[in-house]
């Protein structure tokens, strides 16, 4: 399989602009929330700046209106001040003052209580305005904020796209105009995705010990089962496995090779001997021991797993048995020999 990088993107900018400033180069390594360029947008100051106006005019605003509540106050005060004098002295002198006046008053204050509603409502107007003014404001320095341009994750720069003047498109725009600045890969953490057959899915563990050959390094690294798809391609029938290699050295490189040894399964104080000295046949299998005679005797076995040079037997042999191990081409059973044991890491035709 491939390393790939654990995270990988191409950082694009929100807004255009100008690329005013890029502070990072192809090979740089970086950490989240560093700054990795920074982009001129004129236009954008100037919306800055009127937004700030509008904020403050709304503000001014706001004062405004509570002038004019506070004037209705006043007026609906002496209107209704007026009404209830000259109602209270026509119920104690009669036919004094006019009924017209007393109604006149009367509607005078009636206009004034109205008047207060109003001013009322143009001050919730003018503070809601004010609440607009202030997001549209926020928004404007939120997009401002997006000129300066920072890693979402620590990584390294794989590669770099523009240069300091280069005009850069937002990354809303379509994929043929905009045009990213930089590509960011995580690679302190590396995943290698193997693709499992199918009979041996089931056998497919989260957490599982991995180990990982690198042969361009000569060196073997431990990862561990991270994620499957849990699902066979109907193509090739494997199921995609991701194991996740811790890579703090950074030692490895993704594009790299590697060969992954999964563990399927596993059996404490097995018996096993080396696949040089099985023979098999169909479905069984034959290994040549030495008997208590000194002499080759043929056996029938059944084998348990193997890897890639060893063979669990489950039955046919016990601990201590002599296992011809090597080329048994000269060998035939009832043959008195010599036995000479060797070391399983030694195999050799004895």
């Amino acid at each position: 399989a491939e390393f790939r990088p654990f995270q990988e993107i191409e950082v694009h900018a929100k807004v255009a602009g100008y690329v005013k400033q890029i502070m990072v180069d192809v090979g740089d390594r970086v950490t989240a929330g560093q700054t990795l360029a920074v982009l001129e947008v004129p236009e954008m100051s100037d919306d800055v700046a009127r937004a700030a106006a509008s904020s403050k005019r709304s503000v001014a605003e706001v004062e405004h209106a509570k002038d004019e509540l506070s004037q209705a106050e006043a007026a609906h005060e002496a209107a209704h001040l007026t009404y209830h004098r000259l109602l209270d002295v026509s119920q104690q002198r009669a036919n004094l003052i006019a009924q017209q006046e007393i109604d006149d008053a009367r509607a005078k204050d009636l206009s004034a209580e109205a008047g207060i509603s109003a001013a009322k409502s143009a001050l919730s107007a003018a503070q809601q305005q004010v609440e607009v003014s202030q997001v549209d404001q926020q928004r404007t320095n939120t997009m401002l904020a997006y000129a300066k341009i920072t890693a979402p994750f620590a990584g390294v720069i794989s590669k770099r796209y523009a240069d300091t003047g280069a005009m850069i498109q937002a990354g809303t725009s379509s994929q043929t105009q905009a045009m990213p600045l930089v590509r960011l890969s995580q690679t302190d953490l590396l995943r290698l995705v193997l693709p499992v057959p199918e009979n041996i899915v089931a056998k497919i563990h989260l957490g599982e010990a991995v180990e990982v050959r690198v042969p361009s390094l000569n060196r073997t690294f431990l990862g561990k089962v991270a994620r499957f798809s849990d699902t066979v391609s109907t193509a090739t029938r494997t199921m995609e496995t991701e194991v996740d290699v811790p890579n703090a050295s950074l030692a490895l490189v993704p594009g790299m090779y590697a060969e992954a040894n999964l563990t399927l399964d596993r059996r404490e104080h097995a018996l096993a001997i080396p696949l040089m000295a099985v023979t098999t046949e169909g479905d069984k299998s034959s290994v040549f021991v030495v008997n208590r005679e000194n002499k080759v005797e043929e056996r029938p076995v059944k084998l348990g797993i193997q890897t890639a040079n060893r063979a669990e037997v489950v039955a046919g042999l016990r601990e201590g048995d002599l296992v011809v191990v090597g080329n048994r081409s000269q060998v035939q059973p009832g043959l008195p020999v010599t036995p000479k044991q060797i070391e399983v890491a030694k195999v050799s035709a004895q």
